[in-house]
């Protein structure tokens, strides 16, 4: 693993860089050599990168090509996005209302991916998008067989460098030991979060390796102040003086991990600006409880979904020591263990009546992915948003130099404090586990791990083992981390993340390329590429991809929830919304 010390570094230069993301005609490549596991003995090396696809030959437009466009009559509805246009057939142009110097980093996210124009006009309405997503990726869904599994298929017609294997199956549990206990006996090649007490297991064992992933996460206990007592900040502070957080990481998180001294992991440049969080103080959180007339407590609850997550390794456990931990304060809190995607639902729409457990993995690394989705002015999550922290964001966000936007960070990050939506835990280590055999095997530190560079010692099927099924494939309005990464291998975006790391690379668009001020990105289409049915890309499926989900009046803007959340607050507000 890198240090943070070493990230920050890179990741600034990758700002500066990736304000033009360079043409590459390869598919993303594979991972670089991993640092070996513990002794005995280490890990097969992965495989070498494939060389670079040929770059395709040129493709005229077409003369018939009728571009699409999507404009907001002016920038008062409150998005960042001003226009989506497809200028000719391989050309698309995002103008934005303000400057956006992390464009490329959210246009490589899998959320934005881009389907075919005509399948999101045939599929969306009847919901058959959500399971049969037809893409451009390495592999083709083959058959979902609800709660045991997926199979892909090697796509014949990649653009790119093919997947190393025929087949990729996708299966899943939520418990810790018996994913390790697939993975020693060989029915699996690979498996996602071992629990914290098997890493020693793995790296004792010369058939298995370790893969740590940087803790580019959080895990937060949330507040909805649309109900009391949490309407109280006095409250709110109070269960944040009064939580052990240092017990919760030293009892239940594994090696890598620390104690959050801010919402934002500190690697990543201006997470960790600003006062650090409230110090344990048992007796000046009682005192501020009585201040604010709960002297003697309260009856609440605390919402959790039963889902291992890098940012929350036990949640059962977890949940049970911050019950004992209220009961300290005097305050009575009944567990509630909810189903993920109903979980998810409820939070999100700021319907828990109590204290939720939740939390957060990058998913490109820039500070705004943390803050601005989470506090931003349209997320109820923790009840009624904040303006003294969402519009500081919202400035913050259009300074491309994290020197310059260093001060509003430190201001939005001491609100945060103040304002206690939430009390930050953890940034929680985490790995993956693989056979020692595999080549090509890693961790990605964005959990979105690319199973095409991945060898399992020459057989045909490659056989990966997650927490928990996808709730659905059309990525465009899913959040979860098992949706996203099955998504991954099917579905491409404008650009890409290199193979377990963070760097932007081209995907379907060569460049990206802004103007001066980061008010216009005009994306380069890749030609020649096909999608899975066989059907071309263009310039208008990009348009159409992004349009369903930015335009809350378009007759598809379905999806699954259709909440598009990360649409919403990642560029601000939905075009229609109200």
């Amino acid at each position: 693993m890198r240090s943070k010390s070493l990230f920050s570094v890179v990741f600034m230069l990758l700002v500066v860089s990736m304000l033009v993301v360079a043409c590459k005609p390869a598919a993303p490549s594979a991972p670089a050599e991993p640092a070996a596991p513990a002794e005995p003995a280490a890990p097969a090396a992965p495989a070498e990168p494939a060389a670079p696809a040929e770059p395709a030959a040129p493709v005229e437009p077409s003369p018939d090509f009728e571009p699409m466009s999507l404009a907001a009559p002016d920038c008062e509805y409150g998005g960042l996005i001003k226009e989506i246009a497809a200028l000719d057939e391989f050309t698309v142009q995002f103008s934005m209302c303000a400057p956006d110097p992390a464009f490329p980093s959210k246009a490589a996210f899998t959320a934005f991916a881009i389907q075919p124009k005509e399948w999101i006009e045939a599929a969306m309405e009847s919901r058959e998008i959500l399971e049969k997503p037809v893409g451009t990726g390495p592999y083709v869904l083959d058959s979902w067989n609800r709660g045991d599994s997926m199979v892909f298929k090697k796509f014949a017609d990649y653009w790119g460098t093919s997947a190393v294997t025929d087949t990729l199956v996708f299966r899943w549990t939520s418990e810790g030991a018996a994913r390790l206990l697939e993975l020693q006996s060989g029915t699996v090649d690979g498996i996602d979060n071992p629990s914290p007490d098997d890493f020693d297991v793995i790296e004792a064992d010369s058939n298995l390796a370790l893969y740590e992933r940087e803790a580019l996460n959080i895990f937060y206990v949330g507040f909805t102040n649309f109900f009391p007592p949490f309407d109280d900040v006095r409250v709110r502070q109070a269960v944040a003086m009064g939580l052990n957080r240092d017990r919760i990481v030293d009892n239940f998180y594994p090696a890598g991990s620390e104690v959050a001294s801010h919402f934002t992991p500190c690697a990543i440049p201006n997470g960790c600006v600003g006062d650090v969080w409230y110090e344990y103080d048992l007796d000046a959180a009682k005192a501020l409880l009585a201040d604010a007339g709960y002297a003697n407590g309260f009856d609440t609850k605390i919402f959790y979904r039963d889902v291992f997550r890098g940012y929350l390794p036990e949640p059962g456990l977890v949940a049970t020591d911050l019950q004992a931990q209220l009961k300290d304060l005097g305050i009575n809190a009944e567990i509630v263990v909810m189903e993920s995607g109903a979980f998810l639902e409820e939070s999100s729409a700021g319907r828990l009546d109590g204290i939720h457990l939740l939390g957060w993995g990058a998913d490109y690394p820039h500070v705004t992915n943390f803050l601005d989705y989470h506090f931003a002015k349209n997320n109820l999550q923790f009840g009624e948003p904040f303006p003294e922290i969402y519009e500081t964001l919202a400035a913050a966000s259009q300074v491309a130099d994290p020197a310059e936007a260093e001060p509003l960070y430190v201001e939005a990050n001491n609100k945060i404090r103040e304002l206690a939506p939430m009390v930050p835990i953890a940034h929680g280590g985490s790995a993956t586990a693989f056979k020692a055999e595999v080549a090509g095997a890693h961790s990605s530190p964005l959990g979105n791990e690319y199973m095409a560079v991945i060898d399992p010692a020459g057989r045909d099927t490659l056989v990966w083992m997650q927490n928990a099924e996808p709730i659905s494939l059309y990525c465009n309005d899913e959040t979860d981390g098992e949706s996203l990464r099955a998504c991954e291998q099917v579905l491409e975006s404008l650009l890409s993340y290199e193979v377990g790391a963070t760097a932007v690379n081209p995907g379907l668009a060569t460049s990206c390329d802004p103007n001066e001020d980061l008010t216009v990105w005009t994306c380069n289409l890749r030609p020649g590429v096909k999608f899975h049915d066989g059907s071309s890309l263009d310039a208008n499926d990009v348009v159409m991809s992004w349009v369903v989900a930015w335009d809350a009046s378009n007759p598809l803007h379905v999806g699954n929830t259709g909440a598009f959340e990360y649409f919403t607050y990642l560029w601000w507000n939905l075009l229609n919304a109200d």
